[in-house]
């Protein structure tokens, strides 16, 4: 007969436990997936290169039917395709998102499209573009969208290709390659988008969309959701990968400057404006360490409070994570992960929890300090129901003789340290607990110990 244990859990101080950033695999089956975001809600959208929108359910299942299908629209080989995709901020009352991708001439288009109101799982057909850029190679076509916290729709774009830059047009104002754009999407009339007059160059000479230049290829770019700031990762030419961050309120005008410089380095100076007009890179390195910048997010979410202060990355060219500590700007590694991954990008859930995928499956990147429960159920513990409201039993099958029981977060707060008295029932009431992933850790008579994941919701 399964014996039940049951404890009330108060709190108490705490006990270290290290912290270790690791991927867990959370949905397999995609081809070329490019971007990972959300809607607002639990499921998650992964844009597929060759022209498909799927989602991503918060169970880990996937939609047979994908979300939208621009295949037909798209030249989908090396780096081209569709490559964007972002929800309006007022998506749940308009309906609106915007992809970027590469049309079948190898342009660049920005097309606003909207949800079909009578199925949240299925978009319209049919879009609007709002522009078409120009490219003059197929490289270099940046990808990433993203709403900033003023509301405005700010678009990466690519130097244009081939190497090296051979136009100069990251620094030539009158083309919108090598840029940071930056429009007005809720205008109702052709075409459907304005240029913010906060822009640098309205009304004098240079393009209005722009709003920074000197950008070699940021593939991808994200906003903090909480703060606002803006980090930029921008891919390098022959040696140094780049990580850039506008704090709010973010400056309209700033040179991120390519091709003068490859980071902080001098590449090509010849006509370049002095180096004390451009805004370099907080963090950068060279090739010893990757070959292609995959950039990423500013850790917001509850779940792992030891990723608080960390701006995350990967690089297509090395299997491993690697973060920024933005209390000092310096960037430390994971050791390798198993198997062989080129990651393509990384993705944020409603709640700031982080994903990453290598373009056919997504993981989610979790701190591993709690160990793994297979052993903890092996050995005959069932914690249920986890994830947990309120309350839950653990049942001891194995009849193990249980002398204490712990309760941490993941920074290593204990929450309860319980001596076991011959009780056979274990209930444990954590309504008081703030959501987030805890350890649950049992000890037992001859000193053996057991482990599991508890998470709160």
């Amino acid at each position: 007969m399964k014996k039940i244990l049951l404890l009330i859990l108060s709190f108490a101080n705490l006990v270290p436990v290290a912290q270790t950033i690791a991927i867990e695999a959370f949905a397999s089956g995609f081809s070329n997936a490019v971007e990972i975001t959300h809607a607002g809600d639990s499921r998650l959208f992964v844009v597929q290169k060759a022209g498909l929108i799927r989602i991503l359910n918060s169970d880990g299942t996937i939609n047979p039917t994908p979300f939208l299908d621009v295949s037909s629209l798209t030249v989908s080989s090396g780096e081209r395709g569709l490559l964007g995709l972002v929800f309006h901020p007022n998506y749940a009352s308009n309906g609106y998102f915007f992809i970027n991708y590469t049309n079948t001439s190898g342009n660049t288009v920005i097309a606003r499209y909207t949800v079909n109101p009578a199925d949240s799982n299925l978009a319209n057909p049919t879009g609007v573009i709002l522009m078409t850029i120009t490219q003059p190679y197929s490289n270099h076509n940046g990808g990433s969208l993203k709403f900033g916290p003023d509301g405005y729709l700010y678009i990466g774009m690519g130097d244009g290709g081939s190497a090296g830059d051979p136009e100069n047009r990251a620094q030539n104002i009158t083309t919108n390659l090598g840029k940071m754009l930056r429009i007005d999407v809720d205008v109702t009339t052709a075409p459907y988008y304005a240029s913010p007059p906060s822009n640098p160059y309205v009304g004098i000479t240079g393009n209005d969309e722009i709003w920074a230049i000197g950008l070699r290829n940021p593939w991808k770019f994200s906003f903090n959701r909480l703060t606002g700031d803006l980090w930029i990762a921008d891919v390098g030419q022959n040696n140094i990968e780049e990580i850039n961050k506008i704090t709010t309120p973010l400056t309209a005008g700033l040179n991120f400057g390519w091709r003068c410089y490859e980071g902080n380095v001098a590449y090509n100076t010849s006509g370049c404006a002095a180096v004390s007009t451009m805004t370099m890179p907080i963090a950068q390195y060279n090739h010893s360490n990757g070959c292609s910048i995959t950039g990423g997010y500013e850790y917001t979410g509850s779940l792992y409070p030891a990723f608080q202060n960390k701006y995350f990355f990967a690089d297509y060219c090395v299997n491993r994570l690697g973060y920024v500590d933005t209390t000092n700007n310096t960037i430390s590694y994971t050791p390798n992960f198993s198997g062989s991954n080129n990651f393509t990008s990384l993705g944020e859930d409603m709640n700031g929890e982080l994903y990453i995928t290598n373009s056919t499956t997504i993981y989610k990147i979790i701190d591993n300090t709690v160990a793994s429960s297979s052993s903890f159920e092996k050995n005959g513990f069932i914690l249920s129901p986890n994830p947990v409201k309120d309350s839950f039993t653990i049942t001891n099958d194995n009849h193990w003789n249980i002398s204490r029981i712990e309760v941490y977060d993941l920074t290593g707060k204990q929450y309860k340290a319980t001596t076991i008295t011959n009780s056979e029932v274990l209930k444990m009431d954590i309504s008081g607990l703030q959501n987030g992933v805890y350890l649950v850790k049992i000890l037992t008579e001859d000193g053996n110990n057991f482990n599991t994941k508890l998470i709160k919701q």
